[in-house]
C-alpha cells in the first residue's frame, strides 16, 4: 500500500481540480498545468478533496498510485505558489545573463554557450546568482539541471555552477615536496 496515495490532497481557494478521460487539469491564480494519468488508477474529486485509489491491486498499478499522488500534489501547489530553484556560479571569468528568451553564459570555453529558456519558466541572472521559477515543479528541476550539467562544480576550487543549498567537498590537492 502507498503512504503517499493514502493521503488525501486538499484543494486550496481560488484553485481548480478537474478530471476527464484520462487527465487531471489544475488550474490556480499562477496558471493552468494538465498531467495524463493511467487509466489503473482512480481519480475521484469530492468538494475541496482529491483521492487516489487503484482500480486493480498489481505491481505497476501499487507504484504509480503514490508517484500519481505527489503529481497531482505538487501541481496543486505549483500554481498557487511558483517553485524556485538557485544556482551560484563560482569562478573567474564564469558570467551568466539574460537575453530574451536565452541564457547566455561565459563558463571558460571559446564560445559563449547559450540556452534557449523553455515556456513557463522564469530565469533571472543577478552577478553569479541564477534563479529559475514557474508552476511545473519538473520542469524548473529539469531545467536547472540542464544549466548545472553545463560546467558541474569541481573539488579542488569549487569552480563552476552548484545549486544555492549544495555543499561540494573539497579535495587536498598537490603537496610541496
Amino acid at each position: 500500500m502507498s503512504r503517499i496515495g493514502k493521503q488525501v490532497i486538499s484543494i486550496p481557494e481560488k484553485t481548480e481540480v478537474k478530471f476527464s478521460g484520462n487527465s487531471v487539469v489544475v488550474k490556480g491564480p499562477l496558471g493552468e498545468i494538465s498531467r495524463h494519468v493511467e487509466p489503473i488508477i482512480q481519480v475521484s474529486i469530492v468538494g475541496n478533496e482529491v483521492k487516489l485509489l487503484p482500480k486493480r491491486e498489481t505491481l505497476e498499478s501499487k507504484a504509480l498510485w503514490g508517484t500519481y499522488a505527489a503529481h497531482i500534489k505538487n501541481m496543486v501547489s505549483g500554481v498557487n505558489k511558483p517553485f524556485e530553484k538557485k544556482l551560484i556560479l563560482e569562478g573567474i571569468g564564469y558570467k551568466s545573463e539574460v537575453r530574451g528568451d536565452k541564457i547566455v553564459f561565459a563558463l571558460g570555453f571559446s564560445h559563449p554557450v547559450e540556452v534557449s529558456i523553455p515556456t513557463g519558466l522564469k530565469v533571472t541572472a543577478e552577478k553569479n546568482n541564477i534563479t529559475v521559477s514557474g508552476i511545473d515543479k519538473e520542469l524548473v528541476g529539469e531545467f536547472t539541471a540542464k544549466l548545472r550539467a553545463l560546467k558541474k562544480p569541481e573539488p579542488y576550487k569549487g569552480k563552476g555552477m552548484r545549486y544555492a543549498d549544495e555543499v561540494i567537498r573539497r579535495k587536498q590537492g598537490k603537496k610541496a615536496a
